[in-house]
């Protein structure tokens, strides 16, 4: 099967914070020929990047909690602020790498003192064209915690550190709800032996 598509319309539904475009496009089928055409909406929001930040020496992870809308639907008012780790948007003209560092600043007060990529990943892409950059940040946890965030942009961000046993655990008991720090959890999980090896 040659894979294809041709998309034969394209329109804004809305273009604020985030922008919503409907596009309508045909593509081509494994059994041969062309789908009908298939109208859907795509949220746009942007590329994106997150940090895990650990900290191997102290063996504990630098979590962030703050409100997200998202999260509304969830039946305790509590449960819509989450557990997550630092993340932001890619602006014109920064590269993934810029975006770690800024923003493990402004949400975390971290100075990162290695950064490693982990991988590239879709986050949603039955709907939102988001296409998240995840690294591993190695950080000196020793005097990070407090509130952060920029004010011009409406955060409210709580920080703490965590031995990683304890984070894991949250992870196990549901407590942790958003796909980018349980992706970032589990690699750590995974690399956590590796990384205190060659902590100092």
């Amino acid at each position: 099967m040659a894979k294809q598509f041709e998309i034969i319309n394209e329109k804004s539904c809305h273009d604020g914070f985030f922008k919503v475009k409907e596009i309508t496009l045909k593509h081509t089928l494994y059994k041969g020929g062309w789908s009908t055409p298939i109208s859907r909406e795509i949220f746009h929001r942007g590329n994106c990047v997150a940090v895990l930040l650990y900290d191997p020496v102290r063996d504990e992870v630098v979590i962030i909690e703050q409100f997200r809308v998202g999260a509304l639907q969830l039946p305790l008012p509590e449960q819509a602020w989450l557990l997550e780790i630092v993340a932001g948007a890619i602006e014109e003209g920064e590269t993934a790498e810029e975006v770690a560092y800024r923003e493990s600043v402004e949400e975390a007060g971290c100075e990162i003192q290695e950064l490693v990529k982990i991988n590239d990943f879709f986050t949603s892409p039955g709907g939102t064209s988001e296409l998240l950059s995840l690294f591993y940040g190695k950080v000196d946890a020793t005097n990070i915690g407090g509130l952060h965030g920029l004010d011009h942009e409406d955060e409210d961000i709580c920080v703490t550190t965590m031995k990683f046993a304890d984070v894991y655990q949250l992870l196990l008991d549901g407590k942790i709800l958003s796909a980018i720090p349980i992706i970032a959890i589990q690699w750590l999980h995974i690399n956590r032996e590796q990384l205190r090896k060659v902590k100092n």
